[in-house]
């Protein structure tokens, strides 16, 4: 039981952080049960295997929890452990920690004896750095959480910007978005100041723009902190395919870099684009549309996950599938 809360406190915190830093509705989730390299995490009756995108089970339901595959590895829970295996299965690294993230960039942040360190794909311990809270390594800098701030580490382990933010998010396209006395802005790797600290809510950099919210309004700047996109949205978030959903009032649509409405507002949610669709609701159902605003998927799902390598998580009266981008299931237990 302790390590599922575990967990689910875990993935809820990730969500958490992800509305501190703005999205206004659940557009940022990590998405731990989708596919990716070919597979993805399937439960029945509690247990947890994997499928491939045809729906066959190529790795048995035989693990409490299982999360996406990374660099050739997935973190599954056996009891109140966490280890490593392969796409054939097999137990790389021995379930011995308290919780485990995805490897990225060649390491993975575990906790072991209440204690967060870095260990390499061969299970050995490469970073060992004394800290509350870890987060995966990105552009080469992992975030920390010390006390209530945060800070950045390199892969030495050595505190390369030191934990003094309030707030902080991940490093994508060299900057990264931080909290000083109530506001929001960006630092670069190095952390010095790129974009001074002016916005109640900002998103990360993706295609080289952010969403940033001041006086209650959302629009979108550049890496020299220049606003590019008029703050006047009601919600925002990043741009993916050189679109990006944005809420007007209480119904979101789709702009382009320029600003200019692609999607009207329509929908109650809105995600963004993956695979060349997004998922949308309206009328209290989930669907999918494609990027010039044509239903891909009619509205049908209770929940609906992006796309990943053709296939997206759905849920439907409290069941779990997964589909295709016609909408036919190839897991449907």
């Amino acid at each position: 039981m302790k390590s599922k809360r575990s967990f689910l406190l875990m993935s809820l915190a990730c969500w958490l952080f992800s509305c501190s830093l703005g999205f206004a509705v659940t557009l940022e989730k990590d998405w731990t049960q989708r596919f990716s390299q070919g597979l993805a995490p399937v439960e029945t009756a509690g247990k947890w295997g994997y499928i491939d995108k045809t729906g066959r089970v190529t790795i048995n339901q035989i693990f409490d929890s299982a999360s996406r595959f990374s660099e050739g590895l997935a973190a599954v829970r056996v009891g109140d452990k966490y280890g490593y295996i392969d796409n054939t299965g097999k137990i790389i690294i021995e379930p011995t920690f308290e919780s485990a993230q995805s490897f990225s960039e060649g390491v993975a942040a575990v906790m072991l004896n209440s204690q967060w360190i870095y260990i390499d794909p061969t299970g050995k311990t490469v970073i060992n750095v004394p800290c509350d809270d870890a987060d995966m390594f990105s552009d080469g800098l992992a975030r920390i959480h010390v006390g209530s701030q945060y800070g950045y580490i390199d892969k030495s382990g050595r505190m390369v910007i030191n934990p003094w933010y309030l707030g902080a998010g991940r490093f994508s396209d060299g900057l990264a978005p931080v909290q000083v006395t109530g506001k929001w802005g960006y630092i670069d790797k190095t952390g010095n100041v790129a974009i001074s600290p002016q916005f109640d809510q900002v998103d990360i950099f993706s295609d080289g723009v952010a969403a940033a919210q001041a006086n209650g309004k959302w629009g979108y700047i550049d890496k020299s902190g220049r606003t590019v996109i008029s703050p006047w949205y009601d919600g925002a978030s990043r741009f993916s395919g050189g679109l990006a959903p944005v809420a007007t009032s209480d119904r979101w649509g789709y702009i382009d870099k320029t600003g200019k409405t692609v999607v009207n507002p329509w929908y109650d949610q809105a995600n963004y684009f993956s695979d060349g669709v997004a998922s949308v609701k309206t009328l209290g159902k989930w669907g999918y549309i494609d990027t010039t605003g044509d239903m891909a998927v009619q509205p049908q799902y209770d929940d609906a996950d992006p796309f990943f390598e053709g296939i997206a998580r759905v849920t439907l009266y409290g069941h779990t599938a997964y589909i295709d981008k016609q909408g036919k299931p190839i897991w449907n237990p």
